[in-house]
């Protein structure tokens, strides 16, 4: 039984159970995903044309950006493949640290420290 969330910020929170995401379905639902349901995470660059001029839904079918009135000010993102149809793009305030919890969590090793690349275009 843990003591709190390993990380929290203003939209997204990792617990010992999995990964909460408010204001991820409209209105303002939240989403939980359950630490082993998550096949891979990748953190991508963010542009303006990915991700970054965005801050809440696609224009991609494939990916689903949950609000994040600060994107445009952030420079980096996750990417999550749940198994479903459409993957969580997320900005959490600390990517890196999101990653390492998840990547624990799900037994899906270290993360590289680098990264992947180019964002979708979202």
């Amino acid at each position: 039984m843990g003591t709190g969330p390993l990380y929290a910020d203003r939209w997204i929170s990792c617990t010992d159970t999995g990964v909460s995401v408010r204001a991820y379905y409209f209105p303002w639902g939240t989403k939980h995903i359950a630490y082993p349901s998550i096949r891979s995470v990748e953190e991508v660059a963010l542009s303006a044309a990915r991700g970054r001029a965005r801050i809440w839904g696609t224009a991609n079918p494939g990916y689903w950006a949950s609000l994040d009135p600060h994107r445009p000010r952030k420079t980096t993102a996750l990417v999550l493949d749940v198994g479903a149809r459409i993957k969580p793009f997320l900005t959490p305030d600390d990517p890196g640290t999101v990653e390492a919890i998840i990547r624990e969590r799900s037994v899906l090793g270290p993360a590289t420290g680098e990264v992947a690349g180019r964002g979708p275009l979202i």
